[in-house]
């Protein structure tokens, strides 16, 4: 609707009239103004808000609630409002836009002027605003020792308080894994991962990120005083209905104290083998592999890379009741029914360890270790795998080749490792393109040639296992960006594999050659293992996936064989 004051010789009609239904129907009183109604409760953006102030939408009942391009949406209790509408045409006056007006009911306006506090923009003002009428002083200074009783009262007041709540809020809805709060120069930056990438919240005083980071230590127990060591601690909270846990850690840095808090969805149920991205001979070595008896399955990858989800998935598809499930942890991130899942505390000297010494008398079926750290965990999980046992673990290594030597450098006897070993995965996440904004890439000839030659490397029956035809034109896909996927083109991660199965060869290349990387990798090409990045490129052939993205995580580079991204530098 273009912005008009006609409406207001309307509004005595409408009341006069003899159908009292429409005055007390604000869908009706849309219909009769013949304006859009606004049925439904929108996610406002920060600068859609911005366009009519917290104030003037408070005291004309109007909000802006979606801005594209020069025209905006604004939602109105009382459209008749002549005043209401003057303010309105003077912002539109002003900011050169256009405003589409929507008839809301009262219910759907509060929640929409709930949205305003819920700004991040506006809880650091009012933070700021808070601490210097509480003259709270800088950390360093003598004034911030004598007065740190007050000061750690004030630390919890409502204007921190709302802006560390903003912070979560907008971190939970956003899907990120990490939060990410530390100092830049004179200021506090915030940062949420969200699929694997860092991406830039806010930026706040230092004086208020010094007063979020104390509130942060509050609340995981942590010394407040205590800013030249590392600490590390934990919170939950509930947001939606739903319990998020997070694990925090603080680091002295520089410019003062740095804090990343990880997410960790306890109640996330969507841990399954089909959603992880296992496709062709990896699925197949690992399906076969995880109903064992005995032995050991580790998955390498860096931090971060969906490793112990992974594992979760294969302990959901063994967990039975005719199975005792151990498992050690660091942190225990989701709880499984029917699992019994223990957290490691190497400040109390219960480590993986001493830990794992203590599983073996609990008479398991099948054990996952968290991690391999040191010589001692990885020789009890060989004593564990030899004396009847399946264990499931992870370790740090770039590839699944890689693990082999990494465990003979921790002192693991090459003979043991030859008979414990089953398989070693690799993995890493990429990014999925977005499916609202997916279309079809265009990819420079020196790409492409590089793409054929690297396919034309797997077997046709393994390609046919994925789905894909070699005779038929390459094509690929991306996503040119939207609102859903932020403008990334790229919304959720999928997981890309290699799967190393230790057979009879490969026992004898580690127990004679003292599982030598040269030697791995010569037999694994020689078998026609898919690697990590074959398995990537066939994942960006069915459109999951992107070529840079595949490249990032397996190359570091943003190309394969030229570049792929020409419009986006």
């Amino acid at each position: 609707m273009a912005l008009d004051t006609s409406v207001t010789t309307e509004k005595n009609d409408i009341q006069a009239g003899s159908n009292g239904d429409v005055a007390g129907d604000p869908q009706k009183r849309a219909e009769t103004l013949g304006m859009p109604y606004l049925d439904k409760i929108p996610k406002a953006k920060r600068e859609a808000l911005r366009i009519v102030s917290e104030e003037l939408a408070k005291k004309y009942k109007m909000a802006a609630f979606e801005k594209t391009g020069n025209t905006a949406k604004v939602c109105m209790v009382e459209p008749e409002n002549f005043e209401a509408l003057n303010v309105l045409r003077f912002i539109s006056e002003n900011t050169k836009l256009e405003f589409e007006v929507y008839l809301t009911s009262k219910e759907i306006f509060d929640e929409i002027l709930e949205q305003y506090s819920e700004n991040a923009e506006k809880a650091v003002e009012d933070a700021v605003k808070s601490l210097k009428e509480d003259k709270i002083f800088d950390d360093d200074s003598d004034d911030a020792k004598e007065f740190g009783k007050a000061k750690e009262e004030t630390i919890q007041d409502a204007p921190v308080t709302k802006l560390l709540s903003v912070i979560i809020k907008h971190a939970i809805e956003g899907k990120a894994s990490d939060i990410h709060i530390e100092p830049v120069d004179k200021d506090y930056r915030v940062r949420f991962r969200v699929d694997g990438v860092l991406h830039s919240s806010l930026v706040a005083p230092k004086e208020v990120g010094r007063a979020v980071v104390s509130r942060i230590k509050i609340l995981s127990n942590l010394k407040i005083d205590e800013k030249r060591k590392p600490q590390d601690g934990r919170f939950k909270v509930v947001e939606g209905g739903k319990r998020v846990d997070f694990r925090v850690s603080t680091f002295p840095v520089v410019d003062g104290e740095k804090v990343v808090m990880r997410l960790l969805d306890k109640d996330n149920k969507d841990v399954n083998i089909d959603s992880l991205g296992l496709m062709g001979k990896s699925r197949e070595i690992l399906e076969r592999n995880i109903r064992s008896p005995y032995g050991i399955i580790l998955i390498t990858g860096p931090t971060g890379s969906g490793k112990s989800t992974t594992l979760y998935s294969f302990l959901q598809i063994l967990n039975g009741e005719e199975r005792n499930i151990v498992t050690l942890e660091d942190p225990v991130e989701y709880s499984i029914e029917g699992i019994n899942q223990s957290q490691v505390k190497p400040e109390i000297g219960y480590t993986f360890a001493n830990g794992l010494r203590s599983i073996l008398r609990q008479d398991p079926n099948v054990i996952m270790v968290g991690e391999i750290r040191d010589g001692e965990t990885a020789e009890l999980t060989i004593h564990a795998a030899l004396t009847g046992h399946l264990v499931f673990s992870t370790l740090h290594t770039n590839s699944s080749i890689g693990a082999i030597p990494r465990l003979i450098d921790m002192g693991i006897e090459a003979f043991l490792l030859s008979s414990s070993l089953q398989v070693v995965a690799a993995q890493r996440l990429v990014r999925r393109i977005c499916d609202k904004c997916k279309e079809e890439d265009r990819i420079p000839h020196a790409v492409l040639e590089n793409m054929k030659e690297e396919i034309s490397k797997i077997d046709k029956d393994e390609l046919k296992k994925y789905g894909i035809d070699a005779d038929k034109e390459l094509k690929f896909q991306h996503g040119k960006g939207c609102e859903v996927c932020g403008e990334t083109g790229y919304k959720g991660r999928v997981a890309i594999y290699e799967a190393l199965e230790v057979d009879d060869e490969l026992k004898e290349i580690i127990s004679e050659k003292d599982g030598g990387e040269t030697y791995v990798s010569e037999y694994a090409a020689k078998n026609g293992m898919i690697t990590i990045r074959q398995d990537g490129i066939l994942k960006a052939l069915l459109g999951f996936t992107t070529l840079s993205e595949v490249e990032r995580v397996t190359k570091g580079s943003l190309s394969i064989g030229g570049d792929t991204d020409d419009d986006k530098g």
